[in-house]
C-alpha cells in the first residue's frame, strides 16, 4: 500500500466520521448546552476513552502492530494469525477484569477524575451513573483496535477507519430516539456509547473474516511474542498517550473552574480533532505498519523516504488548518454550536479555548507522525521519558495559567506541552540518524509557511467583508463561514501552486507512489 494513498483512505473516512461527529456535537450542544448534565456526560465519556487510547489504541496497538507486521513479513499469514489470537485473548481477559473492578470502584474513580464535582452531590452522582453505563465501551473498543491493527498491517485501512462513523451514528440515534425515554439526555448518550462498542466490534470482526483473518479466542497463554508485546506496551501507555493524559489533567483542573469549563474545552477539542484526526491520526495509522515492514525487510532508505513524505503531507495540510482556526475561531464555533442551550457567551468562551489549542495543532500532528519512528524499531523507552517531561510541563503551566486565563490557560498549557513533546521526539530521532530531513522538505516548508501567511491575510479581509452576515441568523452565519473557508482555501491553493509549495503534479506523483521531484 502506497503511503499517501493509505493516508488518503484513512483521512477520507475519518473526515466522514468527523462530519457525523460534528452533527452529533451540534445536537449535544443544542440539547445539553454547557451545563451540569453536559459536564457529567463528557467526563463519563472521557473516562473509558482515556483508557482506550492509553492501553488499546496507544500502548497495545502501537506495540502490537510492529510485531504482527514483522511476523507477517518474515513468517507469513498463519504465524501472524496465531500471535494475533494470543494477543486478543490476553487483552480480552485482562480488560474484562479491569472493567469489573472499575464498575465497582466508580465513585472513587470519579473523585480522582473530577474531584471538583464532589462539591455538587447531584452532579457527582449523575457522573458516576453515566460512567458506569459507558465504561464497558473500553473492553469492546479495545478489541476493535486490535482487529483494526490486523487489518492495517494487511494493507486494508478502510474498515478500521470507518468504525468511528458507527460510534457517531449510534450516539446521534440515541439522542434523537432514546433521550425521551431516559431520565436525562446524558443517560441516552451513555447507552449510545455502549451500543456503539458492540456495533463496531461486529463490523471489524466481519472485516477481518473477509480478509482471511477470522480470529478465535483461545485460552490465554503468555508466549515469547506476548511477553515482548506486554514489555513494549507498558512504556508506550505513557509515551503514546501523553495527549490523553494531558486531557485527564485538564479535566481534573477544569473541574475546579466555573461550571461549563469542561464543556468549553470539550467543544474546542472536537474542532481541533477534525484536522488532527483527518491528517495526524491518518499519517500515524498508515506509517507505523509500513515502516515496521520496511525496516524488518532492511529497506532503510525507503523508510526514510516515507517518513519525509508523511511529514511533508501532514505539514501541507495542518499548518493552514491551525492558522485558520486561529483567525476565524469565533465564526467556526458560532456556526457549529451556537443554538438552543448554547448561547453567544458559551460560543465566545469555546472560541477562546479553540484559539489556544490551535497553537498546538501542528505539534499534535508531529507527535502522531514521529512516534512511529520509535515504535517501528521496537523502542518504547525513549517516548516514555519525553512524555514524562511533557506531562510535567503541562501540569505546571496549567496550574499557573488557569489562575489568570481560567479554561483558556489549560488549553494553552496543552499546546505548550505538545510542542515540547514533538520537539524532543524530532531531536532524538535526528541524533540517532532515524530522521533525515531531505532537501525537498527543507525547500518546501518555507513555501508552505508563506502560503499559510497569505491565506491568513485573505481570511482577515474576508471576515470583515462578511461581518454583517456573521451577526445574522443561523443561515446567514453558515453562509458567511462557507465563504470564509472557500476564500482561505483558494488563497492557500493558488499561493502554494505559484510558490512551489505544492501542486497538482506533486499530488498525482504521490498517489502513484513516485517522487515528482
Amino acid at each position: 500500500m502506497i503511503l499517501i494513498r493509505a493516508i488518503a483512505t484513512v483521512g477520507g473516512l475519518t473526515m466522514v466520521s468527523r462530519v457525523f461527529g460534528f452533527a452529533r456535537d451540534v445536537l449535544i450542544a443544542k440539547i445539553l448546552g454547557a451545563g451540569p448534565v453536559a459536564d457529567a456526560f463528557f467526563v463519563a465519556f472521557k473516562f473509558p476513552n482515556l483508557f482506550r487510547r492509553l492501553f488499546a489504541e496507544g500502548a497495545f496497538s502501537a506495540a502490537f502492530v510492529p510485531i504482527f507486521a514483522g511476523l507477517l513479513e518474515a513468517e507469513g499469514k498463519s504465524r501472524a494469525r496465531v500471535f494475533a489470537e494470543q494477543a486478543l485473548s490476553v487483552l480480552f481477559w485482562a480488560l474484562l477484569v479491569m472493567v469489573a473492578v472499575m464498575e465497582i470502584a466508580m465513585p472513587l474513580m470519579m473523585l480522582v477524575f473530577a474531584p471538583g464535582f464532589a462539591a455538587d452531590p447531584e452532579k457527582f452522582d449523575l457522573t458516576v451513573v453515566l460512567a458506569r453505563i459507558a465504561f464497558p465501551y473500553l473492553l469492546l473498543i479495545s478489541l476493535v483496535s486490535l482487529l483494526g491493527g490486523v487489518l492495517n498491517s494487511l494493507g486494508r485501512f478502510a474498515a478500521a477507519a470507518a468504525a468511528p462513523i458507527l460510534l457517531n451514528v449510534c450516539m446521534i440515534l440515541s439522542i434523537l430516539l432514546l433521550a425521551p425515554l431516559t431520565p436525562t439526555p446524558g443517560h441516552a448518550l451513555a447507552w449510545g456509547v455502549f451500543a456503539a462498542g458492540v456495533v463496531q466490534l461486529v463490523w471489524l470482526y466481519l472485516a477481518c473474516a473477509r480478509a482471511g483473518m477470522a480470529l478465535r479466542l483461545p485460552r490465554p497463554r503468555i508466549t515469547p511474542e506476548v511477553k515482548l508485546l506486554l514489555r513494549r506496551a507498558v512504556p508506550v501507555a505513557i509515551g503514546a498517550g501523553v495527549y490523553q493524559l494531558n486531557l485527564l489533567v485538564d479535566t481534573v483542573l477544569a473541574s475546579f473552574l466555573p461550571s461549563g469549563s469542561i464543556s468549553y474545552l470539550f467543544y474546542a477539542d472536537r474542532v481541533v480533532q477534525l484536522p488532527l484526526g483527518v491528517i495526524g491520526v491518518a499519517v500515524g495509522t498508515a506509517l507505523l505498519p509500513l515502516l515496521s515492514r520496511q525496516l524488518r525487510a532492511g529497506h532503510t532508505a525507503a523508510a526514510h523516504y516515507n517518513q519525509n513524505r508523511a511529514l511533508e503531507f501532514a505539514c501541507l495540510l495542518t499548518l493552514p488548518a491551525a492558522a485558520a482556526l486561529l483567525v476565524i475561531a469565533e465564526p467556526i464555533v458560532s456556526v457549529l454550536f451556537q443554538r438552543g442551550a448554547f448561547s453567544v457567551v458559551e460560543a465566545q468562551a469555546t472560541a477562546a479555548a479553540l484559539m489556544a489549542m490551535a497553537l498546538g495543532l501542528p505539534a499534535f500532528m508531529l507527535v502522531k507522525a514521529l512516534t512511529p519512528g520509535f515504535f517501528a524499531r521496537g523502542d518504547t523507552a525513549t517516548p516514555v521519558k519525553i512524555a514524562a517531561a511533557a506531562m510535567a510541563i503541562n501540569v505546571v503551566c496549567s496550574v499557573i495559567l488557569m489562575q489568570f486565563l481560567l479554561h483558556v490557560g489549560i488549553a494553552l498549557a496543552m499546546a505548550i506541552s505538545a510542542w515540547v513533546n514533538a520537539g524532543a521526539l524530532a531531536v532524538v530521532l535526528r541524533r540517532r540518524g532515524f530522521l533525515v530531513i531531505d532537501a525537498r522538505n527543507k525547500e518546501r516548508l518555507p513555501r508552505i509557511l508563506f502560503a499559510t501567511a497569505v491565506m491568513c491575510g485573505a481570511l482577515w479581509i474576508a471576515e470583515r467583508a462578511v461581518g454583517d452576515w456573521l451577526a445574522g441568523d443561523e443561515v446567514m452565519r453558515a453562509m458567511a463561514l462557507a465563504l470564509l473557508v472557500a476564500s482561505g482555501a483558494l488563497a492557500f491553493a493558488v499561493t502554494a501552486q505559484a510558490s512551489g509549495a505544492a501542486g497538482l503534479r506533486d499530488l498525482r506523483g504521490l498517489m502513484r507512489g513516485k517522487d515528482p521531484a
